[in-house]
């Protein structure tokens, strides 16, 4: 996933501000200039531009906004956490909101990429820092003694010379006039006298999602709300020609019916039938009466047996470009002692978040307000604004909570239709897509096929590594997410080493999922890896190890850190543990995948009738020198890892006719309890800036698992899913 980054610089600072009945209030701002602000006392209503700011009150209470939307990755937590540390209180001092989109206020307001642990690990420590700075500030004037012989804990500060101390709240008023830090000067802590980071801290909103109170978009609702449903054509990208409007509008509780006109992007406002109606169900049974006439366009032709057929045609022949050529990989395939050759292939997947696509929208006195379970709202915001032909400054956008996401979040062709709804009637209007909408109208993440060969010398080495990648786009540019990056691995580790693509033009709407890129790529290079293993005769994790042994030109990742984590999940699994019983085995495969090094050992058991049964992963991860909260860190690796088996084992969108054929959960099914196995997570910490953990625990799993299956009955995986290779699993 790639939203727009950002981060906070030399360039950012601090303002104060008293607030009603003598609290503070802490923010971090943007300046032009790039000049330190001094205080600027005044109310709430009177700071602009703010970043991520705390509100202390004259009780001690502390209350912390948190800036980027919450998909399940505990980033609402987390991001708090990171202030409270350096800001010196106590957990139970904090109360934590849910900011809304502003971006006149926060910068990098989004969810995607694993980034918000790399991008906020300073900045939120810094503007905590800065804001317990001012507060011994504040004391050490009040008493007359210099600031160095202060010290806080739990929101008081301390002068031990005087056994004395006041708590923040006391504080609170007389900080506001203090002159603010520079942010990038303000001394942090020593992870060594870390109370928060670090420590499991549970969910801020855990308690309100298990006692069932609105936390999703899905819940919200406004007075006077009317329920809407948009029809598109099944088609990807097709027209309406006509539509039984009269009928539609006639039936009980529909206010309105009318055809929308989009545009060609499949990821922006397409062509359709809006319904709109005084119940979700009245607008439902007014949908299933509609009869629309479509313009199917050229995508009806394309199917999924249509890209297959394609993709064996192009890999016949010379790929349309080279990536990557590093050596001379015909010479050392020619002279290799063993050559692979095996082709690879994987599926269009659909991301399938347990909350459908939802947006609330109200238009009013030229004014639209939006209430929306969005990854990226200032794109949600650009792409309303330039359809609709609306000023960016009259779009207020409230972020929800997001039921699941997995990237499918990151396109907001959900939030243009609301609001285009919306502008239509100027009422408030919730759209409500069904699980067959979400499902047949996602951005799927890209099929790919695989030509790969390899070789290895008579010591058992690979000398030789040669890939044509058949993937969709056209005019020489890949599709979203449908490439790849020419240092993937094994680049730079292979002396010989050959990338090449050729594409398939198509219109089928493509987009990121969990670990894009990475969550089919390392299904084929791993496996691949294994089979060159067995044609060197060698052992699978050493035969890996050997390859990072030395640092390759260019490798794009780090051999040491890939090394210490296959290392440590070989320790951990028992890899090395002989007597396996017949029918069960092992495989292990590594990927490193945004930020993040991963490597992970599956075992399975599969019965002579075909039988399969995950008994165990266990899983090694490397992101860097701190896991901020170690049991959000854990329940993501462990998601991840069931989110891979569940792809890897049943999963797959098949195009026909232009359309997506499955529609929900009983023909894409997710991984059930009882067939979730134990998955043992482990951390290997380093001396690397702390990094994210929504992606990189997926894409290692899914070769792990086809390694294992070999392991315990020799039958190699080359296509996914799994279920159609006569194996059965529960």
């Amino acid at each position: 996933m790639t939203p727009p980054t950002s981060g906070m610089t030399r360039r950012h600072f601090l303002r104060v501000s008293a607030i009603t009945g003598g609290g503070l209030l802490i923010a971090a701002h943007l300046d032009a200039s790039g000049l330190v602000a001094l205080s600027d006392p005044g109310t709430p209503g009177s700071t602009v531009e703010l970043n991520v700011f705390i509100r202390i009150d004259p009780d001690g209470s502390v209350t912390i906004q948190a800036k980027n939307p919450e998909i399940g990755q505990g980033v609402k937590t987390m991001l708090p956490m990171l202030i409270a540390e350096e800001l010196d209180v106590s957990w139970e001092q904090v109360t934590v909101e849910q900011a809304s989109f502003d971006p006149s206020a926060f910068q990098g307001q989004f969810a995607g990429g694993s980034n918000a642990t790399p991008q906020n690990w300073l900045p939120m420590r810094q503007v905590g820092a800065a804001g317990r700075a001012m507060l011994v500030a504040a004391a050490a004037r009040s008493w007359g003694v210099s600031a160095e012989t202060c010290r806080t804990q739990a929101g008081v500060v301390h002068h031990d010379p005087s056994d004395r101390a006041l708590p923040y709240g006391d504080l609170a008023g007389q900080a506001a006039s203090m002159p603010a830090p520079e942010l990038d000067e303000v001394p942090l802590k020593e992870p060594a006298d870390f109370r928060i980071i670090g420590t499991t801290v549970k969910g801020v909103d855990n308690h309100a999602i298990v006692t069932g109170l609105p936390q999703y978009g899905i819940d919200f609702t406004l007075p006077g709300m009317l329920y809407a449903h948009f029809q598109k054509c099944p088609v990807f990208g097709g027209r309406v020609v006509d539509a039984n409007l009269d009928e539609v509008r006639a039936m009980p509780g529909v206010r309105y019916a009318f055809v929308v006109e989009g545009g060609e992007a499949l990821n922006g406002l397409l062509d359709g039938v809006a319904i709109v109606a005084e119940s979700w169900w009245e607008a439902r049974t007014a949908r299933n009466a509609l009869q629309v006439t479509w313009d199917e366009g050229d995508t009806a032709s394309q199917s999924s047996e249509g890209f297959r057929e394609a993709s064996r045609e192009l890999l016949g022949q010379p790929a349309e470009r080279e990536l990557r050529g590093d050596g001379d990989v015909e010479g050392a395939l020619a002279s290799a002692a063993a050559v692979v050759e095996a082709d690879y292939e994987y599926p269009f997947l659909a991301h399938a978040p347990l909350e459908p696509q939802n947006c609330t929208a109200h238009f009013r006195n030229g004014h639209l307000e939006i209430w929306a379970p969005t990854q990226t709202p200032q794109n949600g915001a650009n792409l309303v604004a330039s359809t609709l032909d609306l000023d960016p400054d009259d779009i207020t956008i409230h972020l929800f909570r997001i039921g699941g996401g997995f990237g499918r979040r990151l396109s907001n062709d959900y939030m243009v239709e609301a609001a285009r709804i919306a502008v239509e009637i100027e009422e408030p209007v919730k759209l409500l897509w069904t699980r067959e909408d979400d499902m047949r109208h996602d951005f799927y993440r890209p099929a790919g096929f695989h030509r790969m060969r390899g070789g290895v010398d008579s010591e058992g080495r690979l000398t030789a590594w040669h890939n044509h990648f058949v993937s969709f786009g056209s005019d020489g540019r890949f599709a979203p997410s449908a490439g790849v990056s020419p240092n993937e691995f094994p680049a730079g580790f292979v002396p010989n080493f050959r990338l090449e693509s050729s594409l398939i033009p198509f219109g089928i709407p493509t987009g990121a999922l969990r670990a894009p890129g990475s969550n089919g790529l390392a299904f084929v290079y791993q496996c691949f890896v294994d089979e060159l293993a067995e044609a060197a005769g060698a052992d699978p994790l050493q035969f890996r190890l050997d390859m990072l042994a030395h640092e390759g030109e260019d490798p794009g990742q780090d051999p040491v850190r890939a090394r210490r984590v296959l290392e440590r999940v070989a320790e951990v699994s028992g890899w090395h543990d002989q007597g396996l019983p017949e029918g069960t085995g092992k495989g292990l495969a590594f990927h490193f995948s945004h930020r993040g090094y991963f490597a992970e050992v599956v075992q399975v058991t599969v019965s002579r009738a075909g039988d399969l049964r995950i008994d165990r992963v266990w899983a090694v991860g490397d992101v860097g020198s701190q896991i901020i909260n170690p049991g959000f860190a854990e329940h993501q690796s462990q998601g991840g890892v069931l989110e891979g088996l569940s792809q890897a084992l049943a999963q797959e969108i098949t195009i026909q006719e232009g359309r997506a054929l499955q529609g929900n959960f009983h023909n894409f099914p997710l991984l059930r309890i009882q067939e979730a196995p134990p998955v043992e997570v482990h951390f290997v910490t380093t001396e690397h800036p702390p990094t994210g953990l929504g992606e990189p625990p997926l894409p290692p799993v899914i070769p792990a698992l086809c390694n294992a299956i070999h392991a315990a009955t020799g039958h190699r995986i080359r296509s996914l899913p799994i279920s159609k290779h006569d194996l059965s699993w529960g």
